[in-house]
């Protein structure tokens, strides 16, 4: 398998050069962010810088063009993205997580995607619940309303998730890949933060799906593989979504509290107290909270980047994770974006007042960690207790898992 030659080719570029491309477009994530608010979705001209620099590829399979870095990739692009802008952050987190799921399809998936153009964008819906899948020949009848997907304005293609019945047993747990003609994107992203990322719901209704465009995701199921690991052989393509889906958003706000703490170690840098003229950086409580809270995005950043090593490290060996490792992932990431909250949080009442304008940037960061920390990947009360009950000696089950 190649790539279409009309399209750039990034199979040469390394993690290093990735990264930096990444930070370079921070100031004109940074210019472009409030237009992007103002749109309720990626703007055209982040879109094509985007493109341009190929950070929408870079867990996208070398024979098709893309990067295929190496796992902990999936955290660090987010991740220098999003201290631009966390909604830039979040959508290439999710877009570029779908290139690696196709490289999990069989090869005529691959083909029909990415054989015109491996530069496609594909948005996704994989709440399974949301979706339900008939078998009929030759492949699935889908009907469904999804919500939150990202970057689907940008998107030729939707991953949507469904639970394909047989009356009403539940016999699979579908990824099924449906080209734009055949959903409909209902503009209904009126949101507290995360604006910019046009995470629209999406719909359709007796769409046929061939089989070859739908994947079980049934992991828990025996005998239950991916097809494309049969050509898609690095070992960062076995590190398993089920247990780590959370990370690559997880660093998009990471970043974005990033950007919180440089924003407001410039602005005590500069200010004095409106009502008695000292200097806000010979404050205590100042560099207490400003301390406090940098730590805690380092901390954070250190747990996602450790489970994306481990795991990175597992596959490199041949190794699976087992549940209770799965479980501990889950947990970490809610564990790490709580550490997000509290940092961004702190940031916010030592802004004061100023911190309470459309114009201020951090504000937008405030607004953006608690529309983000909402995602069920980081509910503290969900995803801290299924690792607990297993080591209790408890069961815990997921088909997906």
């Amino acid at each position: 398998m190649t790539a279409n030659l009309k399209f750039n080719d990034f199979s040469k570029v390394t993690y290093e050069e990735a990264l930096q491309r990444a930070r370079d477009l921070i100031p004109f994530l940074r210019e472009h962010a409030p237009a992007a608010e103002h749109a309720t979705r990626m703007v055209p001209e982040v879109e094509a810088a985007l493109h341009k620099a190929g950070l929408f590829r870079y867990h996208q399979p070398k024979a098709w063009g893309g990067m295929e870095l190496d796992f902990v990739a999936y955290v660090d692009i987010p991740e220098m993205l999003a201290r631009g802008d966390c909604s830039v952050g979040w959508n290439v987190a999710n877009l570029s997580s779908h290139h690696r799921n196709v490289a999990h399809f069989c090869e005529a998936a691959q083909r029909e995607m990415w054989g015109e153009n491996p530069d496609c964008l594909i948005a996704s819906g994989i709440a399974f619940a949301q979706g339900r899948g008939e078998a009929v020949e030759g492949g699935v009848r889908l009907t469904g309303r999804w919500s939150f997907s990202s970057g689907v304005d940008v998107s030729q293609w939707n991953m949507l998730g469904c639970q394909l019945r047989e009356g009403d047993k539940i016999v699979d747990y579908l990824y099924c890949m449906v080209p734009r003609a055949q959903y409909e994107i209902i503009d209904d992203w009126q949101t507290l933060g995360m604006r910019g990322t046009g995470s629209r719901s999406v719909k359709c209704e007796n769409v046929f799906v061939p089989t070859h465009r739908t994947q079980s995701m049934h992991a828990s199921k025996p005998g239950h593989e991916f097809p494309g690991l049969r050509i898609n052989s690095n070992p960062t393509f076995k590190v398993p979504a089920s247990s780590l889906g959370g990370h690559c958003i997880a660093g998009a706000i990471t970043g974005n509290v990033q950007a919180a703490v440089d924003t407001v170690i410039e602005m005590v840098k500069s200010r004095s107290t409106s009502y008695t003229g000292a200097k806000m950086r010979d404050f205590h409580s100042v560099q207490f909270r400003v301390g406090g809270a940098a730590a805690k995005v380092d901390a954070a950043r250190l747990i996602l980047r450790n489970d994306c090593l481990q795991a990175d490290e597992m596959a490199r060996a041949g190794q699976t994770l087992d549940l209770e490792a799965k479980v501990k992932n889950k947990r970490n990431c809610a564990t790490a974006v709580k550490l997000c909250v509290e940092a961004v949080d702190s940031l916010q009442e030592l802004a004061g007042a100023n911190g309470i304008y459309d114009n201020q940037p951090l504000q937008r960061m405030f607004r953006d960690t608690h529309a983000a920390a909402a995602h069920i990947n980081f509910n503290v009360d969900i995803q801290l207790t299924p690792w607990a009950l297993v080591k209790f000696g408890g069961e815990f089950k997921s088909p997906v898992m």
